[in-house]
């Protein structure tokens, strides 16, 4: 007691030497060894799909999901080049095919008058895939699906076509600006294999046919090309398909 009263409060010096005293202590105590058991031990399973430096040729089919007048099918393809695992630039290609539905030849019959439609003949596009999600499920208890999530944009061009009213006048074509975004799933079957299905929505601004075309009124298709009326399109689709990877197998560079 009598050399506590002694020594001067917040005394920083003998504080650390009697912290020294109790690590000496300790260490000067027995060592307990801790007993490792396999519950200790984490295992990450690696990816079993890597497309860094892989190229991807997806070819597709497609079908129009917001048209109530004219449904169009499409046939297409996209060759991507994957930067990193997530990253990746491609272009592509689709080629139109177009259907009257039920409800033009509704309208037509009901109101006597023809809906003002265009069919789409081609598009191509420049686009840019971003991957910020991957998962697996289990297909009964038996085996791992692995997928993937990815969003994409991208800008290209395409081309509509009018298609007139009164078969007695000549159409015209458009020349279009088509930026696009989209969500799509890919599907892991093999290490050179894919299942990919997702939406895309391309957006443009079209030219239609006048509604006030007569004989005296636009009767050429400079005419009506002139005076068409102009909207802004939303050509909502939906694609799947199959891709095929080059190279047809990878390595790991890193380790476990």
């Amino acid at each position: 007691m009598g050399d506590d009263s002694q020594k001067p409060a917040g005394d920083l010096s003998a504080d650390l030497a009697a912290s020294d005293k109790q690590d000496l202590a300790v260490k000067a105590g027995a060592v307990k060894a801790t007993p490792l058991s396999w519950q200790d031990i984490l295992v990450v399973i690696r990816k079993p799909f890597l497309k860094q430096h892989r190229t991807e040729l997806f070819p597709f089919v497609g079908t129009t999901m917001n048209d109530n007048m004219i449904h169009h099918y499409t046939a297409g393809g996209e060759l991507a080049y994957y930067l990193t695992d997530v990253l990746a630039i491609g272009v592509e290609g689709m080629y139109y095919v177009h259907d009257f539905s039920d409800a033009f030849d509704l309208v037509a019959r009901q109101a006597r008058r023809l809906p003002t439609v265009n069919q789409y003949n081609w598009s191509a596009a420049l686009d840019f895939h971003y991957v910020p999600v991957y998962g697996k499920f289990a297909v009964l208890d038996h085996r791992l699906i692995t997928w993937e999530a990815f969003f994409t944009a991208g800008i290209g061009a395409g081309q509509s076509e009018v298609i007139p009213r009164d078969p007695k006048f000549p159409g015209f074509t458009n020349l279009l600006i088509m930026p696009n975004v989209g969500v799509s799933m890919r599907f892991f079957l093999a290490k050179w294999l894919t299942l990919s299905l997702g939406i895309r929505d391309y957006v443009f601004y079209d030219h239609f046919e006048p509604t006030n075309r007569s004989a005296m009124m636009n009767p050429t298709s400079t005419d009506a090309a002139n005076n068409a009326d102009g909207a802004l399109i939303n050509n909502v689709m939906f694609q799947i398909g199959i891709s095929f990877w080059l190279p047809t197998s990878f390595e790991y560079t890193t380790f476990r």
